[in-house]
């Protein structure tokens, strides 16, 4: 049985297709890499893409998707148990384990053996920090830390939790749950800036034709609050603004391209930080047809 597989690579490459398809021929199970994807009723938005894990009519196993209501918190934390515990799953029952998403920090949190705490919310403290500007917090969330998770700085939100964090890390000797490291064999999807520039944009539009903002307008409806689900970023963030009229259509679409090709630069900084750091990703080309990207990654598995 192979160890786990791991693959990986910017927004927009379409990891989620490659995984099923060699989940497909290895008898595969996905566990999601996704920060976004654990939330129910947050679909066109995170990009989940089900469909995609239905290949020759046999469906595809996944997990750590739509597991969460929206409007919880699910932090890094959380998704280290729920990781273990579906890998144990999926090797009890002779199954090949596919890590597949985009979420660096995710995906190397398990590969590492990450030790975390699972760090309890702190009223008084985030009363403190309630009227400090976003640069107040992030200057004093860097007096904590060296800022390596630039996600931590997105909004005000973010930079409050992990102020907190920080802050408790500092006066507590921490019982953190321990993972032993997990071998992986880690391919990556690589594509042209410039194609995946366009690639990006093509899709934001599908998307929005597709309903991206009425999903939005829908969990409004549902009682989340708009600080919620400005939490969650990019799609949630840009549409919630233009709904409470605070960003014309154009703006929010403008606004919104701009940060995911952001995004997605932030995603290649960190994935080539991780070669950096000693782990090996073997770069396939994610604009070779699929039989190609699956022949690559099946002779790359058998010769490792």
């Amino acid at each position: 049985m192979l160890p786990l597989i791991t693959i990986l690579g910017p927004t927009a490459t379409g990891k989620t297709c490659f995984a099923a398809h060699l989940a497909y021929e290895l008898d595969g199970e996905i566990i999601s890499a996704d920060s976004r994807q654990v939330y129910k009723g947050m679909d066109i938005g995170t990009g989940k893409d089900l469909s995609d894990y239905e290949i020759n009519g046999r469906h595809i196993p996944y997990h750590l998707i739509d597991i969460r209501e929206a409007g919880e918190k699910y932090t890094l934390f959380h998704f280290q148990h729920d990781f273990h515990q579906a890998y144990s799953d999926i090797l009890s029952r002779n199954k090949t384990p596919i890590l597949c998403g985009g979420t660096g920090l995710y995906i190397e949190s398990v590969l590492k053996g990450y030790r975390l705490p699972d760090v309890p919310e702190n009223p008084e403290l985030r009363k403190q920090l309630a009227n400090k500007s976003q640069e107040e917090l992030t200057k004093m969330l860097s007096s904590y830390k060296k800022l390596h998770n630039i996600t931590d700085t997105d909004t005000r939100q973010r930079t409050i939790r992990a102020i907190e964090i920080a802050d408790f890390q500092e006066k507590h000797d921490i019982d953190c749950a321990a993972y032993l490291p997990v071998e992986s064999v880690i391919i990556g999807l690589s594509v042209d800036r410039e194609l995946r520039r366009k690639k990006i944009s093509e899709r934001l539009k599908k998307r929005l034709d597709e309903g991206m903002v009425e999903e939005v307008e829908k969990l409004l409806a549902r009682g989340l609050s708009a600080d919620d689900l400005i939490y969650y970023g990019l799609e949630y963030k840009y549409i919630t603004l233009y709904l409470l009229g605070m960003l014309s259509y154009e703006e929010m679409y403008s606004k919104l391209e701009i940060a995911i090709h952001q995004f997605a630069k932030r995603q290649m900084t960190w994935f080539r930080g991780m070669e950096r750091r000693g782990f090996t990703i073997h770069w396939i080309d994610a604009t070779l047809p699929m039989e190609d990207k699956i022949a690559c990654g099946l002779q790359l598995l058998q010769h490792l």
